[in-house]
Order: structure tokens, then C-alpha cells, then sequence
């Protein structure tokens, strides 16, 4: 395999960042979504990308926003990609692109061939898909939540011209399997790279980075 394209979400501090950005990541994700341990303001954001190198792309994860949440981050932070991680519709994904000029990825969560059927929906709209675990029940908040989907489902995506990402209980020992069940080319992890529920562990983003280098 190639090595995969990988993401680190949920980024808060500059120890996590330096990590990233020296272990190679391609995209670090900040989400700007209150109810979230991991979540960071746009001033804090701004801040913390500041010197972001060119080749590392920053993506900001929101969930239902408003166009006045968008218009108080993108005022502040420079961000690659908007990635919407809510119940947003087509109609709306596409909106997002088209008013405030940004790539976006829009997150699905995935447990059944009928899932993955219906993100088809998304294919012609989204610049990029997300493939997470569905949230448990009654959860505030959406993702995976360290759940895994049915990996082996996605190998029957049928857009592989529209690129994916691999999200999901990913971790530095899970990374490489996961990807080769899935027929992944790009994963993404949050909390399988953290000590505890928000706080990054550098050393885990390090292997996981490592894991993808190596797939």
C-alpha cells in the first residue's frame, strides 16, 4: 500500500500541533463546536495555526452551523477546508461551498450498507466524504465517539472518484488494518491519539503518524 493521507482532529495545544505537523500529517482538524471537549475558540485557533507550514492543510469541523458562526471563524482563522459534521443537508453543503468559497467535507456516520447508500446523496456536493462510526444513542454530541464502523462496508462505496477519509476508533495499533479492510486511502483520528477525553498525547499522534507512513 501507499502510505495514507492522514488527519489529526481535535487539535487544542501546540505540543499536540508540533507533533503533527513533525510526524507528518497532511491535514490537522480544530472544531469549533462548544458542546466538545476538544473545542478551541477562533481566537485561540488563529493563534495556534499561526505559522502553520503551507503543505499542512487546517480544517475546521462544525456541526449545524449558522452562517454567523461561520462568518466569526473563517473573520478569524484561515482554514484549507470546513468540514460539517451535523445533520446538514446537500442542499446545504453545497451553500456552504458556494457562499463562503471553501472546500468542505461533510461527515457521515456509517453502520449498514443503507448508510453508506444514502451518503451517495452527498457524492456531487462535498469536495471530500468522512466515514465515522455512527454516535450511540442519546449522545449530544456527533462521531464516533472511539467506536469503530464495519470497516469491510466501505469496500462497497460506489463513488471512488469522490475521495474519502477512514474516521472511527482509529488507532496507532488499529490504523493499518482498518485501512486495508476498508480500502482506504485517507484516516483521520481524534480521540485514538489522546491521553484522556480532549487532552492530545503527542507520543500516540507520533505512532499513529508512523502507522500511516508505514501502511
Amino acid at each position: 500500500m501507499m502510505p495514507l493521507v492522514a488527519k489529526i482532529c481535535g487539535l487544542t495545544d501546540e505540543d499536540a500541533l508540533v507533533a503533527a505537523v513533525e510526524g507528518g500529517a497532511d491535514y490537522v482538524g480544530l472544531v469549533f463546536f462548544p458542546p466538545s471537549p476538544r473545542a478551541i475558540t477562533p481566537e485561540a485557533a488563529a493563534e495556534l495555526l499561526d505559522g502553520l507550514p503551507e503543505d499542512v492543510k487546517a480544517v475546521g469541523l462544525f456541526v449545524d452551523p449558522t452562517d454567523d458562526q461561520l462568518a466569526e471563524v473563517l473573520g478569524h482563522v484561515r482554514l484549507a477546508m470546513v468540514q460539517l459534521h451535523g445533520t446538514e443537508t446537500p442542499a446545504r453543503v453545497e451553500q456552504i461551498r458556494q457562499d463562503w468559497g471553501v472546500p468542505v467535507i461533510k461527515a457521515l456516520g456509517i453502520a449498514t450498507a443503507e448508510d453508506l447508500k444514502a451518503a451517495e446523496a452527498y457524492a456531487d456536493v462535498a469536495d471530500m466524504l468522512l466515514f465515522d462510526a455512527k454516535a450511540p444513542a442519546g449522545s449530544d454530541r456527533p462521531g464516533g465517539h472511539g467506536t469503530a464502523l464495519p470497516w469491510d462496508l466501505l469496500r462497497g462505496w460506489s463513488r471512488p472518484d469522490v475521495p474519502w477519509m477512514l474516521a472511527g476508533g482509529l488507532t496507532p495499533d488499529t490504523v493499518t488494518q482498518a485501512a486495508r479492510t476498508a480500502g482506504a486511502a485517507m484516516v483521520d483520528v481524534s480521540s485514538g491519539v489522546e491521553r484522556s477525553k480532549g487532552v492530545k498525547d503527542p507520543d500516540l499522534i507520533r505512532r499513529f503518524l508512523d502507522a500511516c507512513a508505514e501502511a
